[in-house]
């Protein structure tokens, strides 16, 4: 799989995403306190290889969101913003499941 954002690509692709989650009022109350910029790093980095020719290895790095005591429905939601943003940047149909999957798996943790 090619790289679709690269690096750079990838924390405006994050910025764009946590932006969305910080609007939704369900969710913003789970980002008081935390250190976004750190959590923005984590996910631009985990992003960038699951959109990279390595794929499936940012499953072993997702994990940000897991900590946060989200409930499944509210995971599977930030995960659909993030497949938002994504479309939104014509990041090809391929990428953006393969970015679902990489955070997908960490709902259960």
């Amino acid at each position: 799989m090619e790289a679709w954002l690269g690096p750079a690509g990838a924390r405006d692709a994050v910025a764009r995403w946590l932006r969305l989650v910080a609007a939704d009022a369900e969710l913003a109350p789970y980002l008081i306190g935390i250190d976004r910029a750190r959590l923005a790093g984590h996910l631009a980095l985990t992003l960038t290889v699951a959109l990279g020719p390595a794929g499936d290895i940012a499953r072993l790095a997702a994990g940000a969101w897991g900590g946060l005591g989200l409930t499944e429905a509210q995971h599977r939601r930030v995960v659909d913003y993030l497949a938002g943003v994504l479309w939104a940047l014509d990041v090809p149909a391929g990428a953006v499941a393969a970015a679902r999957r990489a955070f997908a798996d960490e709902a259960g943790s």
